[in-house]
């Protein structure tokens, strides 16, 4: 009879097994493993493609006369760029809808001055109506004297507000005209493109010459404020955060930049940035992920450059 202590060795070597798997099971996964993800570094909010703003002159796209910048050059908000060929024509619209307001508020101080003309004969028959009236009653004036001077004063308040409907006419028709210089000039201003922000002329994309279609007529890019933007795959991301530390490298930089995460995207895409290793995923699912860099001058100039981002655990 079999001991109750006593396996066979193929007992022995089950239960040696299991003795040796379950304290390796019950183990969890080592959480300190860095993240890191493919990217490419963009000034602030990304690169601006500055446009011609649309005037009822260039509604199928606007050709570009004068560039005032080039490549590389800073601007500050509000500073011209560029200017396109519609502003001739709109230069001499608002020289002609200015001609015809100083004619419209000559014709309107001009009615205002027979207005007040009239009014005065108005009054002054008024009066002398109401004189032979009272002359009329005391028997010193005629009937047919009273009669006459109130048909002349009655004629002459008709005239007067006649005379004063001209100049509410001719002061509407003021406000017309000063409305469309105003219309004209700030379709002249839509003519010449300015800076929308403070930043760096990237690339021009219309030349003199050339029409500025959608595309629009250069690139402008808040360099100040340089971001590598990463994308993390979507398995990665519940151990990126806000806050946390990373590095960026790439060849192209003297050594690794440093930054912050400022934001993660809420919404996931198809990985834009392919790396060189053949077997990596091709259609792999990403959110992206805004670092601010530290030093901003360092990246200034590589926009768009394709980055490794290291996010510290």
């Amino acid at each position: 009879m079999m001991s109750k202590t006593s396996l066979s060795p193929l007992a022995r070597m089950a239960v040696l097994l299991c003795t040796l798997a379950g304290p390796a099971l019950a183990q969890p996964v080592e959480p300190g493993a860095r993240v890191s993800a493919l990217g490419r570094l963009e000034p602030q909010n990304g690169v601006l493609r500055v446009a011609a703003p649309l005037t009822p002159l260039s509604i199928s796209g606007s050709v570009v006369s004068r560039l005032l910048v080039a490549p590389g050059d800073d601007v500050e908000v509000g500073q011209l760029l560029a200017v396109m060929e519609t502003a001739e024509i709109e230069e001499a619209l608002v020289n002609e809808a200015e001609a015809e307001y100083r004619l419209a508020l000559r014709r309107a101080e001009s009615a205002r001055s027979r207005a007040e003309e009239t009014c005065v004969q108005a009054r002054v028959a008024e009066r002398e109506a109401e004189r032979r009236a009272a002359l009329l009653e005391k028997g010193v004036a005629g009937e047919e004297e009273a009669e006459s001077a109130a048909g002349q004063a009655e004629a002459l308040a008709a005239s007067c507000a006649a005379a004063r409907t001209e100049v509410h006419a001719a002061d509407a028709e003021t406000a017309v005209a000063e409305a469309r210089v105003e219309r004209r000039r700030t379709e002249l201003e839509r003519s010449h493109v300015r800076a929308p922000a403070a930043g760096r002329i990237l690339g021009i994309m219309a030349w003199p010459g050339e029409m500025a279609a959608q595309h629009g007529v250069l690139e402008l890019g808040r360099v100040n404020h340089m971001f590598a933007i990463a994308e993390v795959y979507e398995t990665d991301i519940g151990r990126v955060r806000v806050g946390q530390r990373a590095e960026v490298r790439s060849d192209a930089l003297a050594e690794p930049l440093t930054g912050t995460v400022e934001s993660i995207h809420g919404k996931v895409e198809k990985q834009d940035e392919i790396g060189t290793d053949p077997a990596a995923r091709k259609d792999a699912r990403i959110i992206e992920v805004e670092v601010r860099l530290d030093d901003p001058a360092a990246a200034a100039g590589l926009t768009y450059l394709q980055v490794e981002v290291v996010f510290q655990p």
